[in-house]
């Protein structure tokens, strides 16, 4: 069950001496031969302390006919995105901001468990999130954002992989006025500049994960434009769009109100063992064929009709 790992992280974020490293000890003590954890270390940029560090964590998990094998079947990309798990020295404890990476890690779990013990995906899943300890916190409406160790762009250099054939990206989403329920929601694929319709493959199986109609949250341009243009961004759910080419759907973690993600007490485990949950199942289905982010007819439709938009990702 994917309540004791979501427990598990739960607790070990919220110790204010966690790292990169207690972390990456405690992947592998179910992780199988063949599986892949690696830890990078770096500073945090400006305007943040720059003696502080930032750890990156890898995940890769080869399938039984995976890319890494050889074999043809996709791999999966699940990024834990977030500012920071803790905002020392201004707040005691885990923030709500730090839950897409207990989902990420909590997913990691399951999924090196399940290898560990001979249930083995067909295509490779790779797992990236980061560790971080002391931000500011930046004001933002109509709640304050957490800060981030480092820009959006090297967060991309480390969580974006270039063997992810499709991304989840998860973030918990509480500080909005958008999406108003308590749960998880998912929003519309993204692709290359392009919004397309909510996959209902997706859909499908958000409504097997949680037993309830399958929520959403709208998107816009500026949303999977890049984080430091100036524009409003929802949040950073939908960053990841623009360092791949790879279709992108946010999971979201939400509430009914408005909650800041650089408050404590503020994570809710039926939501992240919900997301957590979800995101085992989409490996399972999309690393065996059986699921997509996207109709690629559709695609290549508006592609034909209205060209690249890859401008907007910040390419030309």
């Amino acid at each position: 069950m994917s309540l004791k790992y979501v427990s598990q992280f739960y607790e070990l974020l919220d110790n204010p001496h966690i790292n990169g490293q207690k972390i990456v000890n405690i992947l592998k003590s179910v992780s199988p031969p063949n599986a892949e954890i690696i830890l990078n270390s770096v500073h945090y940029e400006e305007p943040e302390d720059t003696s502080q560090l930032c750890d990156f964590i890898k995940v890769i998990i080869p399938g039984t006919d995976g890319k890494s094998q050889g074999g043809h079947y996709p791999t999966l990309g699940i990024i834990g995105r977030l500012g920071a798990q803790q905002a020392q020295p201004n707040r005691i404890g885990l923030v709500s901001d730090a839950d897409g990476s207990i989902v990420a890690f909590a997913s990691a779990m399951k999924l090196l468990e399940m290898a560990s013990t001979g249930s083995r995906l067909k295509g490779d899943v790779i797992i990236t999130t980061h560790i971080a300890t002391h931000v500011s916190i930046t004001p933002h409406e109509p709640v304050d954002f957490m800060g981030m160790p480092v820009s959006s762009t090297t967060m991309n250099q480390y969580e974006v992989d270039a063997q992810m054939d499709a991304i989840l990206s998860i973030d918990t989403s509480k500080g909005n006025s958008i999406i108003k329920h308590r749960g998880i929601a998912i929003s519309p694929t993204a692709k290359q500049g392009y919004i397309l319709r909510v996959a209902p493959d997706l859909v499908r199986l958000l409504e097997y994960a949680t037993g309830n109609m399958a929520k959403t949250f709208p998107i816009t341009t500026q949303d999977i434009s890049p984080y430091d243009n100036g524009v409003y961004h929802f949040n950073s759910i939908m960053q990841p769009h623009v360092a791949t080419d790879a279709p992108v759907v946010g999971l979201a973690i939400t509430a009914n109100t408005i909650v800041p993600g650089s408050e404590t007490g503020a994570s809710y485990e039926n939501e992240l063992i919900d997301a957590t949950r979800f995101a085992v199942e989409v490996a399972k289905q999309f690393c065996w064929n059986k699921i997509k982010f996207y109709q690629q007819d559709e695609y290549d439709a508006l592609y034909n009709l209205y060209g690249s938009l890859a401008q907007i990702q910040g390419t030309k």
